[in-house]
Parts: structure tokens; sequence; C-alpha cells
């Protein structure tokens, strides 16, 4: 049996029931399911033989038996060895799970296959969120994969065009507010709120976050079996976090993993207001009025699941670190350049704040480690062409491009 509960006053509401704060203290909630019935699933044969995706973990999903699952092969993303990158942060153990790899080139998709198949469960008709690019992207994807019509809120300016153009192309009606995310965000749950033939999709959804813990399923599945001694990811909105910390602990729940890896959570320096609450070991945040940094995809001044990814990173004995532009756009060209993989900004902030973990101590170097790039590099190309060597221009002849290879003429 499955419920939503708030996160603070343990005030329930029904599985269907839509409601997207607690009306009892005005908290966020999350989903409470019985795990008897995925405890016997996983020991089946059919579970062991289906592929690695989101709807693997279907027995985990708090989504109707009779349900049409709206999927686009979300899931089952490469979880890279990263031996060169390892070797020149002085690490034995490395790992990326790039996240860039799914449908619409964002984690986004594991947690809106899951939030839109209930929303068509539960009859909506009328989607909407507000986005700084990817969760746009990735909902208008799968609002046309249902068939059932989108709006998107966007902060005007500073979203990068390959994530608007995919909201764009998949015919969301695009709305940009002359203000930043946080109060776009305000208005989309106020319209929620108001029209109830609206259904919110934002990361405050916990039927999103339950598409987001497969994340952390399938990194213990694909470590045979083990979790992490560390996993770093970017924290914007912070629903992701929380996500992946809530599968892990469900599979340590069901005895599937001995072990529960630290939660590390990386802000860019511009917009870190859950980084200064660990820090300062506060149980609230001081929402940042005007954040800033060139990583759009967490350039968030006051995230909404802030209280889980506090919970998430203390219950886990882990810690959060904040990231400078300038170490964010140097690990982003380091991690395409040693190991092939090319992210956002935003996904890049996980690999700096490793280097900044492990440069001040914090991190051991015999550790294992995952580090979860959130997003594909052409979701925005703009900055990584402006950091890249330009292309030299040369004659159309052999003699020239020797030259310009520095190769001698033979």
């Amino acid at each position: 049996m499955s419920f939503q509960e708030c996160i603070s006053c343990h005030e329930k509401y029904g599985i269907d029931e839509i409601v997207y704060f607690c009306r009892k203290c005005g908290d966020i909630l999350e989903i409470k399911s019985d795990l008897g019935k995925a405890a016997v699933t996983v020991k089946s044969v059919g579970y062991r033989e289906s592929a690695l995706s989101v709807w693997r973990y279907r027995c985990f999903m708090p989504i109707g038996d009779a349900s049409d699952v709206v999927s686009l092969s979300e899931g089952g993303t490469g979880l890279h060895r990263s031996e060169r990158l390892g070797e020149a942060l002085g690490l034995s153990d490395l790992w990326v799970k790039n996240e860039g790899e799914n449908p619409t080139g964002s984690f986004k998709d594991r947690g809106m296959t899951v939030g839109v198949t209930k929303a068509v469960e539960l009859g909506a008709r009328h989607v909407i969120c507000a986005s700084t690019g990817n969760t746009s992207a990735s909902l208008a994807a799968y609002a046309a994969r249902a068939g059932i019509r989108c709006t998107v809120l966007i902060p005007s300016g500073k979203i990068a065009y390959g994530k608007l153009s995919q909201a764009m192309i998949h015919g969301a009606k695009v709305l940009q507010v002359r203000g930043n995310f946080d109060e776009a965000l305000g208005f989309v749950l106020k319209l929620a709120e108001k029209h109830r033939s609206i259904y919110l999709l934002n990361s405050i959804n916990p039927f999103r976050i339950e598409g987001q813990k497969s994340l952390g399923f399938e990194i213990c599945e694909q470590l045979g079996g083990n979790a992490p001694d560390r996993l770093i990811v970017p924290v914007g909105n912070a629903g992701n976090i929380s996500a992946i910390w809530k599968g892990f602990s469900e599979f340590y729940q069901l005895g599937l993993i001995s072990k529960l890896p630290k939660m590390t959570g990386i802000q860019a320096a511009g917009s870190a207001p859950i980084v200064k609450a660990v820090k300062s070991h506060s149980c609230k945040i001081v929402p940042v009025a005007e954040p800033e940094t060139v990583a759009t995809a967490i350039r968030i001044g006051a995230p909404v699941s802030w209280k889980k990814a506090i919970n998430a990173i203390n219950e886990s004995h882990g810690t959060a670190e904040t990231v400078t532009d300038e170490e964010i756009l140097d690990a982003q060209k380091l991690l395409a350049q040693i190991e092939g993989i090319f992210v956002e900004p935003a996904s890049a902030s996980s690999i700096a704040g490793l280097k900044k973990l492990v440069r001040n101590g914090i991190i051991n170097k015999n550790e294992r480690v995952v580090c979860v790039t959130t997003g594909h590099g052409l979701k925005d190309p703009d900055i990584a062409v402006k950091m890249g060597e330009k292309p030299v221009e040369v004659d159309a002849e052999m003699s020239a491009i020797e030259n310009a290879l520095g190769i001698k003429s033979k």
C-alpha cells in the first residue's frame, strides 16, 4: 500500500490525491510504500532478465498495475570507469554515471516518465512546470508522447538554446517570465492550485522523485550489487540528491546492498544556500535573492526540496561544497578531454567538486566514488564553443595543412 506523507508533520494523503503541499503544515510530501511486493519481484527470474531501465523497477513505483507507461526508453545510462581522470586526481576507483545518455539528454527523464504516467493515470490533460531548461525539455517530450497539453514557464534570458529548442519543437507552450526561476515556480504553483485541471510536474511532485530514485538502483546493480563509498551530484532545486538517496535506502532496506554511500552535493558559489546551511550546521536555508552562475541548470536560489537534500546529506554522513564558475568550466573541459564525456556546465560541477574535495583531504584517495553528470554538453554548446580552440582556416593545399599540423612535408 502506497501513500503520500508530509516530510515534517507526517500527515498522510491518498496515493491518487492531487496535493502538492501538506494542508496541515505547508511542507512538501514524499511517497511511502510497502516494499514487500518489491522484495518478491526482485528475486524473480523476470526481473533479473529485464533490461536496465527506469521501468525495470516498476515494482518500486507508485503506479497502478493497469496503467499504460509513458516511456521513451529512459534509464540504463552508462556507468563509466574513469581510470584516466582518476589517475589525474589521485583516485583509484572513480566512476561517472552519465545521465546525458537519457532520451532528452538529462536525468529529468527518469522522473518525468513516472510523473507523466501518473498524470495520465489521474486523468490530467494539461501538465505544467517552471524550468531553467532541462525540466521543460523533458516534460514537453513526455507530454507529446502521452498526447497531452504542456506549458512551461522559464525565466527570461540566459536559457540555453539547446534546452529551449527541445521544449519548442515538442510543441509546449513556452512562457518567458521577466524574473528568475524561483518567481516562475511561484506562478506555476499558483496556477496548479487555482486551476485543478492543470497538473504540476516540478520536482516538488513526489512521483517525479520516485522515477529519479532509479538512478541509485542502477548504480548499485552496475557495481555488482554494491553501493559506492561516495556519491557526488550537482544540486539545484535539490530533488535529485534526495531521490538518489531514497533509491539507495530502499535497496538497503531490502538487503540488496550492505552499506550506504556518503551523499555529497555540489552547488555553484553564486547559488549555494544548501551548502551554506550544511556547513553552518543549520536546519534551514537562507535563499539567495539573485543567484548567478554559468551553470544555468543549478542557478536556483530557493530550492524547493532543500529540506530533503539536507536530510539526505546528514543521514548519510556526507557533505556539501561550492565550486566557482572557473572551476566548473575547467572540470567540463577536463572530463571531455580525458574521458571523452561531454557534459553541460552544471553537470561538470560534480567533477569540480570532486577535485576540490580531494585537494582539501575530504575524500580519501581509496574511496570508490561515483560522480553523477546530469546533462549532455549539447544542452548548452555556446559555452563549449567559447572555451574551445578555434578552428584554424587553411588553404586547400596539402602543404598548408601539414604546416598547420606542424608536420614536415616529405
